[in-house]
This record gives structure tokens, C-alpha cells and sequence, in this order.
């Protein structure tokens, strides 16, 4: 079971490149020793200083185009009630995508659903080097360095990255509350989706309304390259939306991770490294 009471070892992180620079991402605490790391990628909408709004009106960085609504306030109190470290993204995605490998050519947006950006419009290749160097390589270094902490440790991590959608996308009705993204690795997913199908009253579905098969994404590059279980989760946004939704979700999300978590066989599993050719 995944005690939350405060006991065991936790990461030391490194600091940012650039050495009194802030980190670009939020550190919370946690016993490593639990085997769980939480990752959320998307979970601001604020923009380094110096950058304004990239030009967009304010209420347009309210919008799901620069964050994942809902999905800091689950990811900090899933956090704080299994006592497991996370981290979490302090810059938007329209800044850069962490969930994007850093040659893709959506990890600087400039336009998102219907909105073009006006301080990535004519972003060029020095700029977006510089975002690389400074914003998204410190974010992935500081995941490798809690992985290799719980490696250490003799406790291989597991992954569990939360983010959150849309209830709807141009004319169509979303039906899921909440869904699973997954590649190859069916360790985690697979009990995770049983879990939830569970839950009678939820209508859930795997790599919906996006695929789990993204190389050079989060989980790609933290889980499926270095063998390690991981999962990913997408909770309809208007379900989490507030104080109350985020408490109802944080409380059935705990309580499933932590029944996953007692039985010892799936945690035997889950520990092992699969290594890769």
C-alpha cells in the first residue's frame, strides 16, 4: 500500500542550468521508496519573465491551449496523499511543450486551436534553442535524476503522468470522464484500466481522444526507453475544473493507485527494468 505518512528517502535535485536562474518546474517531495513518481507536464499556463503573454490576450491563457486545466491541483493532492514526489511544469505549453521531444515541430506552437501566437509566429531556431536549454532539457534532466534516485534506492519507479482534455473538440461530444494513454508496455495500463472500469459510474477508454504511441514524448522518453512502467491519464476537464470536482477525483484516484499498490504480485512486476535492444 502506498503510505502516505512522511517516512523514507527523497531526491535531491539539480538546480538549473543556468545556476541562479529558478527552475522551470515545481518539485514536491516524496519517500522514493513508495515507487511511484507523478509527472505533469502541462500544468501551468504562466510564462517565464521577459515574455509577457506572447502576445495573446489574457483571458486566452485561460483556455485549454495553455494548460491542462485541472491537472496541477490533482497531480499536488494525489501527491500529498500517497506521499510520493512529482514534478510539475511552472511555464506553459504554448512556451514549450515538455510532453514534446525537443525535435519535434509542435514543441513551439504557433497557432493552437484557432489561436495564433504571436510571440511564436516568427520564433526562429536560436530561440527556440534557447527554450530547449534553459525550459524543457532542465524539466526532463530533473525526471532523470528522480528516476535514477529511486533506481538507486533498489526501487525501479513507476510513471504516472496526469493531464487533462477537452469536453469537447470542434462539433464533437467527448462521452469519457477519464482515460488511459499507453504504448507497448501494458503493466501499469492494464491494471489501471481494470481499476477504473470498475468504477460503475465511469465511461472510460484507452488512447482516447489521443494516442498513447508518441515517440519522443514524456512517457516515451522517461518510460518506454529506460524500461520502466508508466501510464497516462486524461480527465475530461470540466470534471475537475473546481475545488470540489479535484477533491472527488484526487480522493477515487487515490484510494484506486493505493488498492493497485496492495497487491504485491502487480508491485513485483512493476519493479522489474525491461531493457530494450
Amino acid at each position: 500500500m502506498l503510505d502516505p505518512s512522511p517516512q523514507g528517502r527523497s531526491a535531491t535535485f539539480p538546480a538549473h542550468a543556468d545556476g541562479n536562474a529558478p527552475r522551470p518546474f515545481d518539485i514536491i517531495d516524496g519517500a522514493l521508496e513508495r515507487g511511484l513518481i507523478l509527472l505533469c507536464d502541462h500544468a501551468s499556463n504562466a510564462m517565464p519573465p521577459g515574455y509577457g503573454t506572447l502576445g495573446l490576450a489574457p483571458d486566452q491563457l485561460e483556455r485549454h491551449i495553455a494548460y491542462d486545466i485541472g491537472a496541477a491541483a490533482l497531480t499536488r493532492g494525489l501527491a500529498a496523499r500517497l506521499g510520493v514526489p512529482a514534478i510539475l511544469s511552472k511555464y506553459s505549453r504554448l512556451f514549450i511543450d515538455l510532453n514534446r521531444g525537443a525535435d519535434d515541430p509542435t514543441l513551439v506552437m504557433r497557432l493552437s486551436d484557432g489561436a495564433v501566437i504571436p510571440g511564436n509566429r516568427n520564433v526562429d531556431a536560436d530561440e527556440i534553442e534557447n527554450r530547449i536549454r534553459h525550459y524543457h532539457a532542465p524539466y526532463h534532466r530533473a525526471v532523470d535524476a528522480l528516476i535514477d534516485a529511486g533506481i538507486t534506492a533498489n526501487v525501479p519507479p513507476a510513471l504516472f503522468s496526469i493531464h487533462s482534455f477537452t469536453p469537447r473538440w470542434k462539433t464533437m461530444e467527448r462521452p469519457w470522464h477519464i482515460t488511459v494513454l499507453w504504448d507497448n508496455d501494458p503493466r501499469l495500463p492494464k491494471p489501471l484500466l481494470r481499476a477504473l472500469q470498475d468504477e460503475k459510474d465511469l465511461c472510460v477508454d484507452e488512447n482516447e481522444p489521443y494516442s498513447g504511441n508518441l515517440e519522443g514524448d514524456c512517457m516515451h522518453q522517461h518510460g518506454t526507453k529506460r524500461g520502466l512502467p508508466h501510464a497516462l491519464i486524461e480527465v475530461r476537464q470540466d470534471l475537475i475544473a473546481d475545488t470540489a470536482g479535484q477533491t472527488a477525483w484526487i480522493d477515487r484516484l487515490a484510494r484506486i493507485l493505493n488498492d493497485l499498490w496492495a497487491d504485491t504480485n502487480l508491485i513485483t512486476t512493476l519493479r522489474d527494468i525491461r531493457t530494450h535492444d
